[in-house]
């Protein structure tokens, strides 16, 4: 199987629903979101440690390079507002 189909598959296991639009894993209830390239970049282990961790505050977003703040507000607002 190949390894980006693996690590979608280790996500979705994790309740994490993929937008297209955005190319995004989402977990609204952990608050998390990993960036497509961020999955295709790390390994699984890597992936179940940033899975694992404990979020207790806002949004968490895993990418390769940190969103730009205008880009984070977006997400966050876009995010808040479909689990409304």
């Amino acid at each position: 199987m190949d390894n980006l189909v693996r690590k979608g598959k280790l996500l979705e296991g994790a309740k994490y629903r993929y937008n297209f639009d955005r190319e995004l894993y989402v977990n609204r209830h952990d608050r998390k979101v990993f960036s497509l390239e961020f999955v295709e970049d790390n390994d699984e282990e890597s992936l179940r440690q940033k899975i694992a961790e404990e979020n207790r505050g806002g949004w968490r977003f895993y990418f390769n390079a940190e969103p730009s703040p205008t880009i984070k507000q977006a997400l966050q607002h876009e995010l808040e507002s479909l689990s409304a």
